[in-house]
């Protein structure tokens, strides 16, 4: 008996292991990951987010360059009608708007750099913009009705909780 208690130990470690691997939905939402899905399929993407006032204002501003799948969430305290424009911001952007149960609104593809032109949300109802680089949209499939998942979302009203 006593050649095997480690082995023994070793099943014990490998079956914790797996049920933690076992668990992939709640470790993928994160406050640093946005995931969206829809028939298309599935996109992660690594984002800052700007949840206040001063944050949202300067987004992304300034920014040279950016990582392709990476981005900024705008986080907005309630549903509301929002608008964005493209000052001092130097690269193209996607901006897709998300409603509070995480489904996609809207999307403004290819934004120009450096214009002044509002970019309506389309709707009253926006709490998230999500900001990706410019055609990662329409490279990727993400549509209308794509679900978004993210911790800012509350899980119990979310079309994807992070517990899916």
């Amino acid at each position: 008996m006593r050649n095997a208690l480690p082995g023994l130990m070793t099943f014990a470690a490998t079956l914790a292991t797996a049920a933690a691997l076992a668990q992939p939905a709640q470790a993928r939402c994160s406050e640093d990951r946005v995931e969206l899905r829809g028939d298309w399929g599935t996109a992660r993407f690594r984002v800052e987010v700007a949840d206040d006032v001063q944050e949202r204002a300067r987004g992304l501003m300034h920014v040279a360059e950016m990582p392709r799948l990476a981005g900024m969430l705008f986080v907005y305290d309630r549903p509301q009608h929002v608008s964005f424009w493209m000052e001092n911001t130097l690269i193209p952007l996607d901006m897709i708007f998300v409603g509070e149960t995480g489904e996609v609104l809207n999307i403004h593809e290819n934004a120009i750099p450096l214009d002044r032109t509002p970019i309506p949300g389309g709707s009253d109802d926006i709490v998230y913009v999500l900001e990706i680089n410019g055609g990662m949209a329409e490279t990727l499939g993400i549509d209308v009705g794509s679900e978004m998942r993210h911790t800012s979302v509350a899980q119990e009203t979310a079309l994807w909780p992070c517990s899916d």
